[in-house]
Order: structure tokens, then C-alpha cells, then sequence
């Protein structure tokens, strides 16, 4: 694919990434905002990725949002399966509106209640010291607190 200048330089996917993060209970991700070109000219796709590797032992469900400008959210469920090889996570491409930079994009890790792999206390769903309690997410499955969120870099603060 050529760029939109005529250089016949070929046109890349950008990739801006957060730290590498990783919990106590197994989890490692990191998490990125992508820009690719599209196949027509009317512009480029965004969309979010994390990269992850689960050594908990157990299944995990990640939720992975990109947050966009104008108020604008897209958000993925993922289910993770037990094992320690490297995954991704990728919410569907979007065509892009405005700066790249004002995407941002957030993955969070959670066992599901029934999987026996929440590191709660089983206690009943209020606050455990300080951890996120669990709860109900969107699709209705019931889960334990958040073991482990991991974010895209923020964009620069704004000038005052």
C-alpha cells in the first residue's frame, strides 16, 4: 500500500503501548493503542490490543476498552484460557476520529466466580481491603475482583 503523500513509501500500523505489567496470582499484559491505514483512502482504523500471558492456573475473562475522542467507547470481552503461552486481546478496528493520541486504552483481568481462580476471600461481593469488589459484569457472568489492569500510555497533559 502506498501513503496518501505519493512518496510510494509503504504505510505501517503505529503501535503506542503502556508499560508491562504483571500481577502476584500470574497474569503479565501490556496494552496498546494501533492505527493502521485502511485499503481505501478515506482514512485510517484504530483499534486496542493487549498482549497477555495467564499463569494463574485458571480461566480469566479480560474486558478491553478503547477510549476515543468524543466520547466514543468500544469495548471487547475476552475469555482467557488457563496456560502460559503469549495471547492477544483486540477490540474491533474503528474508523478514526481525530488525533491518534487522544485514544486510550484499558484491559482488565477478572475470574470468573465459578472458575475458582478469583484471589478474593469469597467474602460477599462488598469492599475486601481496599480490592475492587466483584460483582455483575455486562454480559450477566458474575465476577471475583480485578486481579490485574493494564493501560496504554496517556496521552501528553494539556497546556493551562
Amino acid at each position: 500500500m502506498r501513503d496518501a503523500r505519493g512518496t510510494g513509501a509503504v504505510a505501517r500500523t503505529t503501535e503506542r503501548c503502556g508499560p508491562e505489567v504483571a500481577s502476584p496470582e500470574g497474569i503479565e499484559a501490556q496494552t496498546c493503542v494501533l492505527t493502521s491505514p485502511r485499503a481505501r483512502d478515506d482514512g485510517p482504523d484504530t483499534w486496542a490490543r493487549t498482549y497477555y500471558r495467564n499463569e494463574t492456573g485458571g480461566e480469566l475473562l479480560a474486558v478491553l476498552s478503547l477510549m476515543g475522542p468524543y466520547g466514543r467507547t468500544v469495548q471487547t470481552r475476552c475469555p482467557i484460557d488457563a496456560g502460559g503461552e503469549p495471547a492477544i486481546c483486540e477490540t474491533p478496528r474503528e474508523p478514526s476520529r481525530g488525533e491518534r493520541t487522544a485514544y486510550l486504552a484499558v484491559a482488565e483481568f477478572s475470574a470468573p466466580a465459578n472458575s475458582g481462580n478469583g484471589g478474593g476471600d469469597g467474602g460477599d461481593g462488598g469492599e475486601n481491603e481496599g480490592q475492587i469488589a466483584g460483582g455483575i459484569d455486562g454480559s450477566g457472568t458474575e465476577i471475583e475482583p480485578l486481579l490485574l489492569r493494564s493501560g496504554s500510555n496517556s496521552p501528553a497533559p494539556a497546556a493551562h
